[in-house]
């Protein structure tokens, strides 16, 4: 398979510029007063990474898990132990229309708060707990990339990701195995009203490198770089 050019960080070209920018961020159709989480320290903290690109550094704003109400209910009537679930959290993120989306945006704790994996399901009306992820299947499975500073884009299978209302994201298994941290989520892509205006900053550039083929693991996309499928 080939692979897409990798640019360093002081990359200035246009294709490297327009990767992380408003053109193509979904930010503006994302419902972030519906947006909320599952197994977090502080279940506001579900918004709170929910940021516009200009903020994507910000890193006095995160999400930490941390075993809830809810949670312990479900560790209880199932014999688990909490240590199985402290790792893991469910972000539900609603939109505001239908969307196509082409790649995640992800920065994540760095160190021993990295999470490893990330289950994606979509458009389920409510969000994802812990007993619909163990009977549901995933539109998507991803193995994380550890040890970045920046922000990552994951490509996605673009034909799963068409028509979507909402999405549930799961991650689970930090490096530590004590806390798993998220500083940011983004998504890129394109609004499917019928009535958008072509000129729409939501427009998603044809050579983005959101069209590449998906696989489990998406080597480095921060700032200026270009991601690169394996």
């Amino acid at each position: 398979m080939t692979s897409a050019p990798l640019m360093s960080s002081q990359d200035t070209s246009v294709a490297s510029s327009i990767a992380g920018t408003e053109i193509a961020n979904l930010y503006g159709v994302i419902d972030k007063d519906k947006v909320h989480g599952l197994n977090l320290a502080v279940p506001e903290d579900a918004q709170a990474v929910i940021k516009p690109w200009d903020e994507r550094d910000d890193t006095t704003k995160f999400a930490d898990s941390g075993v809830d109400d809810q949670v312990g209910h479900f560790v209880r009537s199932r014999s688990m132990t909490f240590f199985n679930l402290y790792l893991k959290i469910v972000i539900h993120i609603p939109f505001t229309q239908n969307v196509r989306i082409k790649s995640v945006l992800l920065k994540l704790g760095r160190g021993e708060v990295t999470p490893r994996h990330l289950r994606i399901y979509a458009n389920h009306p409510t969000i994802i707990d812990f007993a619909d992820a163990e009977t549901t299947k995933p539109q998507l499975n991803i193995s994380l990339l550890e040890g970045e500073t920046g922000v990552i884009e994951y490509p996605l299978r673009v034909a799963a990701f068409t028509s979507i209302t909402s999405l549930s994201l799961f991650f689970s298994e930090s490096v530590g195995e004590e806390v798993s941290r998220i500083y940011y989520i983004g998504f890129k892509g394109d609004m499917r009203s019928p009535h958008r205006d072509a000129n729409s900053k939501l427009e998603v550039p044809t050579s983005n490198a959101a069209d590449a083929p998906l696989v489990d693991k998406v080597s480095e996309k921060t700032a200026g770089q270009q991601t690169t499928a394996r």
